[in-house]
């Protein structure tokens, strides 16, 4: 069982910037991958960037050049470094972990507005 709790969400203006935060329960070295998605209300969630064991990232098209994944492994936690945010970009953002079987945290609220 991996345990994944999110911080970081907020309000921001168009063109600002937040980082996200995902904590898990157990080593991250151990995790193959983890991840953000996204889900706008009515709307399917959406990739938005992955990071693997190795430190190998990955983005979706929308998000690519903005948005940026990291990992602190003594801290077993998984960043998204959010920059020129949009309105477009406001969703809930969720962190995912895959090892055996796949793990979502709870959300965190992301609304880009003036």
């Amino acid at each position: 069982q991996v345990q994944l709790v999110e911080s970081g969400g907020g309000l921001v203006q168009p063109g600002g910037s937040l980082r996200l935060s995902c904590a898990a329960s157990t080593s991250i070295f151990s995790i193959n991958v983890m991840g953000w998605y996204r889900q706008a209300p009515g709307k399917g969630r959406e990739l938005v960037a992955t990071i693997n064991s190795a430190g190998g990232t990955g983005y979706g098209d929308s998000v690519k050049g903005r948005f940026t994944i990291s990992r602190d492994n003594a801290k077993n936690t998984v960043y998204l470094q959010m920059n020129g945010l949009k309105p477009e970009d406001t969703a809930v953002y969720y962190c995912y972990a895959h090892k055996y079987s796949s793990y979502w945290g709870q959300g965190t609220q992301v609304t880009v507005s003036s």
